[in-house]
């Protein structure tokens, strides 16, 4: 009997099992895109600047951020209405708390159960016992505190700098969010109102609400509520613009009239969907599902549309203007987006891409030279970083066919940018004496080790960056030349390719690195490619060193191999930079390059000039090296936890390489219309392109041991190259990959099977392929 009941009970618990299984299964299927998304992934940083958790639609002007430091911080400052830029503060800070004697314009929160997701926000502020819900839409939000606790409640909203008013249970002001270069006013505008009615109002003065007070204007004011100890919940609405306060009401009208919290969260989630949605991935490791969504989430951050009713404010000009049916979109860190953000873009979001092409043409139009924006912020153009890279944006579009901008007119902008403005690091002034030297000489000079800086275009807080800013500049020179090629410009497209070439006056043949060159044209020295160039490597490159910057060739590979002495020559130099020592203790190293972190040898996971150099291996007959390091790079440093991003993340500029890498693709150049392929992190990745069809990336045999390609086919035929140009895919597709555990060393490896490179005739540039 004890033999049967045995028996039973196993088969009870294997149906249990069973059942349990299939719950996982269903649970599965049912789970949409935006389930998987984690915003709290990298809220912890590892040195530098950490992800946040950030609260939106795609692409939409109000975005909301807990006020803290990072994940790690015990305390909120008050409760977010707005974020004006990327990794900003909140203006008007809320607080909601209980009458006393002495108020504080902004509470800092105990907190606990915080949930967030890409459209909601909830949390429980512990020691005043409120309970907030949060749900928002574009330019409005809505803010629910069930309050637990008895006594008199008084709502708080502070102004950091600007005016605000009150008027019975309304709210409303501008603050400004000017920057020190563009100083152009702008503002910020909220109207706020509750459904409830306020019992008394002020404006705050040294603790206390003056009721006789309704406006206030000046740093840190702070407008008032009370409500009465009945009162056990407060819903608060409110809109924002950078138009008018007027307009703040008109958004918050349009968005939210007779719409429910759970009205908002819904169409939130729906919206996510539909842009997540683009992107479908099948596998079975669920960790990997969400790095990847949560990756696409992020590229959705920035830039945001600031059209409100078909008008917006430009920062660039000071004035207001009407969109004519055409969205404007700023807040764009274009050294960190054009390499992967923007191409992503181009295969599923191709209406947004030509709204912010053409939003940066506007830009340059109203800025007071007629000069491509390189960092177009809410409050106007920053300029930071070296390069202009906004021309790569405009080439890489036109390249993989996309119209509906004035590419004349971007050609001219990108041109006067690069010809006209100093090439100096963070500088918004004029062409100058090293802009002279640069034209004349092709590179641009260094000062030799403990020389004083003369120059004034070279502002007293930056350095010269003399290596970063030429190979970043050759690089935008042959994206001018191809656009000029596409126009008909063939002299100008002759004259900037001979341009583009001008990295080799800088190369040391002798140590096969970038090395500066002082204007006699004498290399300096001595010279310690780890280290020289004091705090980021500033004096010589930026933010990450010479065994960074030594790949930084991305528009011409071919030549860069050539260069290093062959195939061969060049694998190697390859495999030092993942094996070379940091050279100092990990403090030591980290306090004078604390940008080029998340380190494989000298190689820099963290920093965006290092993405490409993975996948070099293609160009040289080894892609096997690149699939082997593309896997063991993204399982090190990026995980779905607190601490899974390696360095600075800019707001879609990294994650764009973790999405594009675990499909299995990867574009090395911006400008080319090609691909490299690198290793597959799902057995199925079906790409909507936004024009009715679908490329399918297929993997056969995949497992986390089965990284390495042992053979491809494309649109159904064979394919032994470790690339596809954009032209095989555009109108929809299939890469199939047939995975095993060891390496394929025949596949992809001829030097004509190589990706392209600038001067190929294997892969045609012209405007409508």
């Amino acid at each position: 009997m004890q033999k049967y009941i045995l028996i039973l009970l196993l088969g009870l618990m294997g149906c249990a099992g069973r059942i349990g299984s299939q719950e996982e299964i269903i649970h599965k299927e049912d789970t949409s895109p935006v389930d998987y998304v984690n915003p709290y992934l990298g809220n912890i940083s590892h040195l530098l600047v950490p992800t946040f958790p950030t609260v939106h639609l795609p692409n939409s002007m109000l975005r909301v951020i807990p006020e803290r430091a990072d994940f790690t911080s015990d305390k909120i400052k008050g409760l977010p209405t707005v974020t004006t830029s990327h990794r900003g503060e909140s203006a008007f800070t809320i607080s909601p708390s209980y009458l006393s004697d002495e108020l504080s314009s902004v509470v800092h929160y105990s907190y606990d159960q915080e949930k967030i997701t890409p459209y909601s926000y909830d949390v429980y502020l512990d020691e005043e016992a409120i309970n907030v819900a949060y749900g928002l839409s574009h330019q409005s939000g809505v803010y629910i505190f069930d309050f637990k606790k008895q006594g008199d409640k008084v709502l708080m909203i502070n102004n950091k700098s600007g005016e605000i008013k009150i008027e019975s249970n309304s709210i409303y002001g501008y603050q400004l969010v000017d920057n020190e270069v563009t100083k152009n006013n702008t503002k910020v505008y909220i109207y706020l109102e509750t459904e409830e009615l306020a019992e008394s109002f002020g404006i705050l003065e040294n603790g206390k609400i003056n009721t006789t007070l309704h406006t206030s204007e000046g740093k840190n004011k702070c407008a008032a509520l009370t409500f009465s100890k009945e009162t056990e919940q407060l819903k608060v609405k409110y809109g924002v613009s950078f138009i008018s306060c007027e307009q703040a009401k008109k958004n918050l009208e349009r968005e939210l009239k007779g719409k429910s919290m759970a009205d908002l969260r819904a169409d939130g989630k729906q919206k996510w969907n539909n842009v997540l949605s683009k992107i479908k991935i099948s596998g079975k490791n669920q960790e990997d599902l969400k790095l990847f969504y949560t990756s696409l989430y992020r590229t959705y951050e920035r830039p945001v549309c600031i059209s409100e009713d078909g008008f917006y404010f430009s920062a660039f000009d000071g004035n207001i203007h009407r969109d004519n049916g055409t969205p404007f979109y700023t807040d764009d860190w274009i050294w960190d987006t054009y390499r992967a953000t923007h191409p992503l873009r181009i295969l599923t979001e191709k209406k947004l891409e030509k709204d912010i092409l053409n939003s940066y043409i506007r830009m340059a139009e109203q800025m007071p030279n007629f000069w491509m924006p390189t960092f177009p912020e809410v409050m106007g153009d920053s300029r930071r970083m070296n390069s202009n890279h906004g021309v790569a944006t405009v080439l890489d579009a036109a390249a993989k066919g996309l119209d509906g901008f004035d590419l004349e007119k971007a050609y001219e902008a990108c041109k006067n940018a690069i010809t006209e403005k100093t090439l100096a690091p963070w500088s918004w002034d004029k062409a100058g004496e090293l802009d002279v030297f640069y034209k004349e000489n092709g590179y641009f000079p260094a000062l030799a080790i403990g020389e004083k800086e003369t120059v004034p275009e070279v502002h007293h807080h930056e350095k010269r960056q003399p290596i970063a800013v030429t190979l970043g500049t050759v690089y935008d020179e042959w994206c001018l030349s191809e656009i000029a090629k596409m126009l008909g410009k063939e002299q100008e497209s002759h004259y900037f390719f001979n341009r583009s070439l001008n990295y080799r006056k800088v190369f040391n043949t002798e140590t096969g690195f970038f090395h500066p060159k002082d204007k006699n044209g004498n290399f300096i020295e001595p010279f310690d490619y780890k280290f020289s160039g004091g705090m980021g490597a500033r004096d010589y490159y930026g933010e990450n060193n010479a065994w960074v910057y030594r790949w930084d060739v991305p528009h011409n590979v071919a030549d860069l191999i050539s260069l290093m002495g062959g195939e061969k020559q060049f694998i190697k130099n390859l495999d030092a930079t993942f094996n070379e020592p940091l050279g100092r203790s990990k403090y030591a190293f980290f306090a004078q390059l604390p940008d080029h972190s998340g380190n494989v040898g000298q190689f820099s996971m963290a920093n965006e000039p290092s993405l490409h150099i993975p996948y070099l291996y293609n160009y040289a007959g080894q892609p096997w090296k690149s699939q082997k390091r593309i896997k063991q790079l993204v399982r090190m440093w990026f995980r779905n936890d607190l601490m899974g991003i390696p360095g600075d993340e800019d707001g879609g500029g990294m994650s764009a390489f973790v999405a594009f890498s675990q499909m299995g693709f990867y574009p090395v150049t911006a400008g080319m219309p090609s691909y490299n392929i690198g290793t597959p992190f799902f057995d199925e990745v079906s790409i909507k392109l936004g024009n009715g069809s679908v490329f399918t990336i297929e993997a056969t045999n995949l497992s986390e041991e089965n990284k390495y390609i042992q053979s491809a086919t494309l649109n159904g035929k064979d394919w032994n190259k470790p690339w596809f140009p954009h032209s095989e895919i555009a109108n929809g597709g299939k890469l199939e990959l047939v995975m095993g555990p060891k390496a394929n060393y025949n596949w992809g490896i001829s030097p004509s099977d190589a990706p392209p490179s600038a001067g190929d005739l294997k892969i045609s540039l012209a405007k409508n392929e």
